[in-house]
């Protein structure tokens, strides 16, 4: 006698694959549909500096395009790691994200016990602006023309300017240092939690000069709160043309960019890592975004993942060298 039951065995497979659904977590059931709740992503600076300079467009289109929420959660300190650690462990759900910058690649040569594994904890997905550093200074304690004089002085005043970071290990300070190396001065490191209290310090004149992100000073220069001398590189800047280039000013070798991507923590889902790719290249590309961009000097590189996985490592081995070279060490 036949027993076999199509109807019966389709609703035991039915019943069979539900319950295993319901084993699964949440995020893996939700990801075909990404993102459908508001996505985190981690800043590790305060407010108002040059990662927030990109980050909070990027979030303002991300919303458009998608309707969801891309929710800047601020976590300065130490120079960027404190929210890097606070990224990298955050659940890889697909809904937590991480805009680290070129400090990440400086961090491991110095800070010998960080909480965190760039390469092991956390999966880059795209890199998202480019932009040249620019020395500047304070116009009412730094009064100079241009790069000249302010050489000359410092090299006359060694030791009595000062310049702010945002925080020992960042671009901010590893571009003072590699500054003091090529042109043989010295001038006194004041470190803070994030280029934008350091920024505020420098436009109070609480501090003399900083060598900054393009994009976070590009307002403060056109409004004339600060003076840019210089901005890193081969060529000058099509946002700033008037600011020479470092290698017209005898500094062939002196080229430091800040740059900013996204990362994800490790373990999240491959396809909500395509779909975020996916969206953030979109929210960078719309003309919005490309204004902001354009009128801070930055570049979107448009990488592919297997690129920016590359430049990561290309980067982490340039800073350790630097590091080596300049003896830079926290303060």
């Amino acid at each position: 006698m036949n027993d076999w039951n199509p109807s019966g065995q389709r609703r035991d497979f039915l019943k069979a694959m539900a319950a295993v659904t319901a084993t699964l977590p949440l995020w893996v059931q939700a990801q075909s549909n990404w993102p459908s709740k508001s996505v985190t992503m981690v800043v590790p600076f305060p407010a108002g500096g040059g990662t927030d300079a990109f980050a909070r467009p990027l979030s303002a289109q991300f919303a458009k395009l998608t309707g969801k929420q891309l929710i800047i959660d601020n976590r300065g300190g130490a120079g960027g790691t404190l929210g890097a650690g606070v990224a990298a462990k955050s659940a890889p759900d697909g809904y937590n994200l991480f805009m680290g910058a070129v400090h990440h690649t400086i961090a491991p040569s110095m800070y010998p016990k960080l909480d965190y594994d760039l390469e092991r904890d956390l999966t880059p997905l795209i890199l998202v602006a480019n932009v040249p550093q620019v020395l500047v200074v304070n116009p009412r304690k730094v009064q100079v023309a241009d790069f000249k004089a302010f050489l000359e002085m410092v090299k006359k005043n060694p030791g009595r300017l000062n310049y702010g970071s945002a925080g020992g290990g960042t671009s901010h300070h590893l571009a003072g240092e590699l500054f003091k190396l090529q042109t043989q001065t010295f001038i006194t490191h004041i470190p803070y939690r994030g280029a934008g209290p350091a920024l505020q310090d420098l436009i109070a004149g609480n501090v003399d000069m900083m060598f900054d992100g393009l994009g976070s000073s590009a307002a403060h220069i056109k409004g004339g709160r600060i003076k840019a001398l210089m901005v890193s590189g081969a060529k000058r800047n099509a946002a700033f043309p008037d600011v020479p280039c470092s290698a017209e000013l005898g500094l062939p070798d002196y080229t430091v960019s800040t740059w900013y991507g996204v990362w994800a923590p490790k373990g999240t889902p491959a396809d909500a890592q395509t779909r975020a790719i996916e969206e953030i290249r979109r929210a960078c590309q719309t003309d919005e975004a490309k204004a902001v961009w354009a009128n801070q000097g930055a570049e979107f590189p448009n990488l592919t993942t297997s690129q920016f996985e590359a430049f990561i490592k290309k980067e982490l081995a340039k800073w350790s060298q630097v590091v080596k070279a300049s003896g830079a060490k926290l303060d």
